[in-house]
Order: C-alpha cells, then structure tokens, then sequence
C-alpha cells in the first residue's frame, strides 16, 4: 500500500536533532514523506519559535503546532507541577505534564475531517490527548520505550530511600498508564522483539503489531580516512538531562573509571551530549581526567577522537540509537545488556558486552591496549550496519506494520 495520508503526533518538535528518539522519528518520516503524504502535529512549548532547519525540513507536507505551557526543568513551577501530581493524580508526571485540551480537539477536528488512513502517535507521551471515542481513523502508537520499564529499573538503582519511593510510586502509575493507553490503541509499534515480548506479557496485550529495527544513517556516520582517535580517549554519548544517562556516567565515574586511570595512564572520560546537569558538571569539575562537552553540534569529530565509547546504562528501555552511530563511525563499543538490549549485537564480534565494574574495566582496557581488536570489532560492526539496517528499509517495515490496521479499502 502506498499513497498514505498520516497524521503523526508528537509532543515537541524535532530540530534540533539532539536525541536518538527524535533521530529516529526524524529519519523514518524523511523516508515515509518521499511517498506519503504527512500531517505532523505536535506542541510547542509556549514562547518558543519554530526553526529554521525545523520549518525547512522536509520530514512532513504540512506541520501543525500547538501551544504547550511547560515549566523548566528545576524551575519553581516544575516542582509546583511534581507535589500537584504526586498528591492529585494518579497518572504518572512524565505524562501529566503533556496534558493539552487543544491538542486533543485538534487531533478529533483532524480525524472527523476524513483525509486520513492513519494516526500515528510518537511517543507514550502525547497519548493522554487521545480522545478515543471519538477517533475513528486507525491509530497507531510507535513505542521507543517501554516507559514502565526505565521507571522500575531507576527505582530499583536509588539508595536514597525517599527517592526509591518516590520513583517505585510513578513506577506503578506509569504502569497502569501505558498499559491502559497501549490497549486503546489499534496497533503498537516497538523498536525491539524484547519490548514487544514485553508488552504483550506484561500488558497482555493483543494489538503488538511486532518491532521496527533501529537504522542509521551509514553515510553520514562514516569513519574518516586513515582514523587515528586520541589515545586514552573513552566516549560516552548521550542527552545529559536523561535520568537513565545521568546515573550511567555518575556510575561510570565513580565505579568503573578508577580502576581504569589506575592502570592506564593518560586515560579520559568524554561525556558528549546536550543540556548536562550540574551534578553531571560536577564530575568534570571534580576530575580533571573526565570532560563535560555539553551540546555540540557535530558528534561525528568527538566520536572520531574516541579509542572506544561506553554505554555503561544501569536503566533504559527502547534501543540505543548511539550505539549504531559510533559503530557506523568506526568506533568499538563497550556496553551493559541493558545498554545494549534489542540491538542484533554479538558480544565479542560487534561489541563488548561487560556488566560489572570490574569485568567493564577490564573490557575498556583491552580496546585501550590492543587498538587491532578494536579496529576487528568496529569493523565486523560497521559491515553490519550497511547490509541491514538503512533507514529506508527500517520505514518499510514500518508502514508493512501499519497496514496491519489500515481497512483494504482504503
């Protein structure tokens, strides 16, 4: 089937391109808009101008924008909005904060208009707009996440018992949330075979339509000519205002990074990527071997000067977009199982798969020690990339799972 017309929901837009899951959104609606016809609708925080490269792009024909009151993150309204939803609602914050009445009228006024074959929805976030009684298009809801998976494993990594509390309660909320708003759905998406095994057990739901691969882009992430990274040079890339990201690199600094600079002189820590908070900051200001880039607006030479980069992650869900882009660069990987989960890697072939301090440690020294197995690694890797997983070939499957939902006659 071919000749859709989509109405793709979003909570934000998606310039600048400075997280895997818009990168992701971003390349499969570049490859879907080539043959389709989409209607991207989305919030946009209140105040805030569209940009140039984002009003320029050609990801959608037509973008709607909705205005969204939202509060900084550490401002004082932000932490008005926590203590209102922690003592009068039961759905989780994450979600709360994405409630829009306008959004939702747009979304039925889109519907009853008849020009659409399908509602994607991108992202759990904007599904607490679906108005579903009165939808009648096939909706779809494009899982990146399973949301109740991340808030359990971070409860699961607090010290701090009142913190534990804290996310064990919007654990249990995200919980019933996403299990009521994924049944609601015609059809869910997810990006891995483990997250929809997940979804269908846990949630029981009947409505999986299956899994999308992650891509990459396999020209632009390329390595250079005659790649000669900086010695000592350890990556870590990621957005840095990511609860799961954050306890990563504390995790790394303080458990695994010592053993490392111990035995490995002149090694570094390069935490590359956008917004880092101010305790991940500290951790620069408190080593001098580890450097906080903030954002940048190429990764590409950051991950050229890398000897290898590290996805030491404790909690997440979904799959990391950043994993298949230092690979695409030619950079070796050393990762955790979750760090790596849902990613058709082979430990020891194309990625080092470690799981704790000490076995991490040691992984990242041999890529520091012996450059030609990271060099074999990074090769096996890249190989791998450029025979399947394209961008083009990862949309196709996408909408091969939406027409699932999609009436014949249309």
């Amino acid at each position: 089937m071919s000749g859709l017309h989509i109405l793709w929901v979003k909570s934000g837009p998606l310039f600048p391109l400075d997280t895997g899951g818009k990168r992701r959104s971003h390349a499969i609606l570049n490859e879907l808009a080539r043959s389709n016809q989409v209607t991207y609708l989305a919030l946009l925080p209140e105040g805030q101008e569209i940009s140039s490269d984002e009003s320029a792009a050609s990801y959608a024909q037509e973008k709607v924008w909705i205005a969204n009151l939202e509060a900084g993150k550490k401002s004082l309204r932000f932490y008005v909005e926590v203590l209102k939803n922690l003592f009068f609602s039961f759905t989780p914050v994450v979600l709360d904060r994405y409630r829009n009445d306008k959004l939702s009228q747009k979304i039925v006024e889109l519907d009853a208009s008849g020009r659409f074959d399908l509602i994607v929805c991108d992202f759990l976030t904007p599904a607490i707009n679906f108005d579903f009684h009165q939808i009648e298009t096939p909706t779809v809801l494009f899982q990146h996440n399973v949301e109740a998976q991340i808030w359990k494993r971070m409860a699961q990594e607090k010290s701090n018992p009142l913190s534990r509390c804290y996310f064990q309660s919007q654990y249990r909320r995200m919980w019933e949330a996403e299990k009521r708003l994924c049944a609601e759905f015609d059809g869910v998406i997810t990006v891995s075979p483990e997250d929809a095994s997940r979804c269908r057990d846990e949630y029981d739901l009947n409505n999986v339509l299956g899994a999308v691969p992650t891509g990459v882009d396999t020209t632009f992430f390329s390595p250079p000519l005659n790649r000669s990274p900086q010695k000592g040079v350890i990556g870590f890339l990621g957005s840095m205002d990511w609860m799961p990201n954050i306890d990563c690199v504390q995790y790394f600094a303080r458990d695994i990074f010592p053993s490392i600079t111990e035995q490995y002189e002149g090694a570094r820590f390069r935490i590359i990527g956008r917004n880092p908070t101010q305790a991940v900051k500290r951790l620069a200001d408190n080593c001098r071997q580890i450097e906080v880039t903030g954002t940048v607006e190429d990764v590409r030479p950051h991950l050229d000067d890398c000897e290898v980069l590290v996805v030491p992650l404790r909690s997440g869900g979904g799959t990391r977009i950043k994993i298949f882009e230092a690979m695409a660069q030619g950079v070796p990987v050393v990762s955790t199982t979750i760090g790596a989960e849902g990613l058709p890697v082979i430990h020891g072939k194309t990625i080092i798969i470690a799981d704790t301090p000490g076995s991490f440690a040691d992984a990242v020294l041999e890529m520091l020690g012996s450059p030609e197995k990271g060099e074999a690694i990074a090769l096996n890797s890249r190989w791998k990339l450029v025979e399947e997983h394209s961008w083009a070939s990862v949309a196709s499957i996408f909408v091969t799972l939406c027409e699932k939902v999609i009436p014949a006659t249309n």
